[in-house]
């Protein structure tokens, strides 16, 4: 099985600039998972407030920070994952792009 969660937006502090040490920005994270369904499934939405929640508490400084955490977070919290892409992007951090770092772990190899 594969669960998508796009477009998941909130506020959060994320850089190492002064001013995104101070105010939070807009954050987009995309994921998508695969994992194996037997008798128990992976609830995506407490995958969605899993990842809002850590992003908002954690104030990492650096995208990559925060992949990585979450690439062992999600883990350890949902066994079951065989693969995870995950995306973070800051829509307002240029003015003329949005910016993203992505990472993709297969856990069987």
């Amino acid at each position: 099985m594969t669960i998508h969660i796009e477009d998941l937006r909130f506020q959060a502090i994320l850089g190492i600039l002064d001013f995104e040490r101070v105010e939070s920005q807009d954050v987009i994270v995309d994921l998508f998972l695969d994992y194996t369904f037997s008798s128990e499934f992976i609830d995506y939405a407490q995958v969605a407030q899993t990842i809002q929640y850590e992003m908002q508490n954690q104030k990492f400084l650096l995208i990559e920070d925060a992949l990585l955490f979450f690439q062992n977070y999600l883990k350890q919290k949902f066994p079951q994952i065989n693969m995870l892409h995950l995306k973070i992007t800051k829509p307002s951090i240029m003015p003329n792009c949005k910016v993203s770092v992505s990472i993709q772990k297969d856990f069987n190899s």
